[in-house]
Order: structure tokens, then sequence, then C-alpha cells
């Protein structure tokens, strides 16, 4: 167990969290320890952990999520706060996010297509059945949802897509109903279905056209219901 028992407290605990991160400890998409987790493992006063976690969130590198805890979203700990990064700000247009996805996934599947192994097709068809099993509880179905893009994104096998578009996702995690809202239960599983099996059959230019249309059928039904607003 690390503890922490020299000066300069909070210059440690930053150093512990850079540690952990570059380690590969701690993954971008996932939660990291609870500040109750930490002060007992570190043997420091929650206010000190608290004072890292804001660090890190001023930088870009955490995001704290009101009740559900903080979340690891960049493992670039050396810079400092970058306009450049992508923000919950900029994630707030549906129709952005929807653009930005129709140009990046496309592509990303196009290449998970060429980099196709029975373990993606066997995820992929398992992450369906979840979709599909979850018509009556949104977040189920969100989260299956998420699971089977961002494997996608990891099938691609360039970091710099999976990164981006993890950073994404877990935006969209927090508008789930008004994600499943503009997709819908049908369209979703209908696009997924095909997704699936233009993989299966290694067809690159057919996953890629397939992930384009899932997500202009997106920006389409998001033009054509006004119920829908273009902001979260």
């Amino acid at each position: 167990m690390d503890v922490i028992v020299h000066k300069k407290i909070t210059e440690q605990i930053i150093e512990y969290f850079k540690n952990n991160i570059k380690n590969g400890n701690w993954k971008i998409g996932e939660k990291i320890p609870s500040e109750n987790t930490l002060t007992r493992e570190l043997g420091v006063s929650r206010s000190s952990i608290r004072q890292a976690v804001i660090y890190y969130v001023g930088i870009g590198v955490l995001e704290s999520v009101h009740g559900k805890g903080t979340f690891l979203v960049d493992d670039e700990v050396d810079g400092q706060p970058n306009a450049n990064r992508i923000t919950a700000e900029d994630c707030r247009n549906v129709e952005n996010v929807l653009e930005f996805r129709r140009i990046v996934e496309s592509e990303a599947c196009y290449m998970a297509a060429q980099n196709r192994s029975d373990e993606l097709v066997a995820k992929l068809e398992k992450y369906l059945d979840l979709m599909i099993g979850s018509r009556e509880d949104i977040a189920k179905f969100v989260n299956a949802d998420i699971s089977f893009h961002r494997a996608i994104a990891w099938a691609s096998g360039n970091p710099l897509l999976e990164k981006s578009l993890n950073r994404i996702f877990q935006e969209n995690k927090k508008s789930q109903t008004l994600t499943r809202k503009i997709f819908g239960y049908d369209h979703g599983v209908r696009f997924h279905q095909e997704i699936i099996s233009a993989i299966a059959a290694g067809d690159a230019e057919k996953a890629r056209q397939g992930m384009y249309e899932h997500l202009q059928d997106g920006i389409d039904r998001l033009h054509a219901d006004s119920t829908i607003s273009a902001e979260k």
C-alpha cells in the first residue's frame, strides 16, 4: 500500500495520480478510485485528495460527474490546460457531436472491418444482444450501444481515433434518454445488425457506409423531430 508521509502532500498526490495514469493503471473512460478509497490507501486527508482531483480536472485529464464519480478522460498529464481539448461544453450541441461521429466513426468502422476477427464479431454480437434485451431499460441499452461503438473504435487499431471517440462516448452517457430518442430502438438495432454483418464479412466499404448511414439517420431524425433539442 502506498502511504504519503512527507511534506508537500498535494504535490505527492498529484505525482501519484500521474504515475497511475502513465502506467496504465487508470484507463481513459474508466472511473478512478473514490476519494474515500484514496484517502484510506494513501493515509491523507480527503481535502488533499480533492485538491489533486481539482488540478487534473483543471487541465482536462479528469472529469467529475455528480453522483457517479471521477473519470479519466485524457492521459496527457504533463501539459497545461489546453484550449484544444474536447470538453463537455463542446459536446452540448448534439448535431455537432453526430457530425463528428459520422466523419470519424465511419472511417474507424472501415478500419475495424479490415482488422476483423472472430473475437471482435462475437463482442459486437454480445453488445447487440444486450441492446435487444434492454428495450425498456434506457440506461442498459445506451451502455450496450456505447460499448458496441467503443469496440469498433478499439478495433480500428488507431489510438487517436479511439481516444477522441471515447471522449465523445463519455459525454453521450450523460444524455442517455436523448441519445435513445435520437436513434430509436428499431433503427438502432437494424443499423447495428447491418454493421456487424459487414464487419463479419470483412467488407470494409459496406461497414463504413453502414456506420455513415446510421449516424446520418440520427441527424435526419434530429431535424425531423421538433421535440428533440439540438442542445443537451
